[in-house]
């Protein structure tokens, strides 16, 4: 009978158990991941990680669906996300964090029911960050935001339908300890033009703010300036793309403010870069 080679022997001696790894080392694995490969790949790994993957609450404290995962020009190694149904990955994650789920951000198109879905699992939800949910309705996101009064953190991006007075009205008052609020669009979306001063009556109600960042968004110095008026604890705003002018009384409302970023700062910057990309290198 033929033996083996050292070589072989030494490989055979380094190789590791990953199933009999301690819980807290698994845990610390799947918590580097991405939830998704976390559901759907690390998570198969074995029983035992598995196990770990189901029934630890912990693993789903803060949770992260990123839509890129399922973009179809990426190469072959990832062609098995491209049938995953995100939405379900979604509530699968928000199920296994057993109620104790602190934060939501998710880059899928999640509709009413989603919503409603996770403000019934995760009622200590602090941070909520949606892109791309255009699925999803005003009157079926202000149904889901009553039901998270302790929300202290909502980023709303490229969410084509979730826009209005009334609707940031529900969110000022369902969520008083709210702190920071960002939200970004397209201008091309003609809907909104009405709306640009109506939202910012809107987000007056949110009082604490801490942080407020508006991208993209129809926004006019009359409006900045009933934000400005009613949220007296803003230290940073951030009103890329906005139509504002700013005057001195403005500048003046905004002294206070230790982290502003205007129109006119973007503008300059850009204008630096494309001016450093003219020069020829040394």
């Amino acid at each position: 009978m033929p033996t083996a080679s050292p070589s072989s022997r030494r490989r055979r001696r380094r190789r590791r158990d990953w199933a009999g790894l301690p819980l807290d080392v698994i845990l610390a694995v799947l918590g580097k991941l991405d939830h998704v490969d976390v559901l759907v790949g690390a998570g198969q790994v074995c029983r035992s990680w598995r196990r770990a993957a189901r029934d630890e609450p912990t693993l789903y404290h803060r949770i992260d669906i990123h839509g890129d995962l399922v973009d179809p020009y990426r190469d072959d190694e990832t062609e098995f996300y491209d049938d995953l149904n995100l939405a379900e990955v979604a509530r699968a994650a928000v199920r296994r964090a057993a109620g104790q789920c602190e934060a939501f951000w998710g880059e899928f198109p999640g509709d009413d029911s989603f919503l409603h879905f996770l403000a019934e699992q995760a009622p200590s939800l602090k941070s909520l960050r949606l892109h791309s949910c255009d699925d999803a309705s005003s009157q079926g996101f202000a149904e889901a935001i009553r039901k998270l009064p302790l929300l202290e953190d909502l980023e709303l991006s490229l969410c084509s339908n979730l826009f209005g007075k009334e609707l940031f009205q529900t969110v000022g008052h369902s969520c008083p300890r709210l702190k920071h609020f960002a939200r970004w669009h397209f201008h091309s979306d003609r809907r909104h033009i009405k709306y640009r001063d109506e939202e910012a009556a809107g987000i007056a109600t949110m009082t604490e703010l801490r942080s407020l960042k508006i991208h993209g968004n129809l926004l006019t110095t009359n409006g900045l300036v009933t934000i400005l008026d009613s949220c007296p604890n803003l230290e940073s705003l951030d009103i890329d793309g906005c139509n504002i002018n700013m005057d001195d009384v403005l500048r003046e409302k905004c002294a206070n403010i230790k982290m502003l970023m205007l129109p006119e700062d973007n503008l300059s910057r850009n204008l630096k870069f494309l001016k450093s990309r003219r020069q020829k290198p040394e």
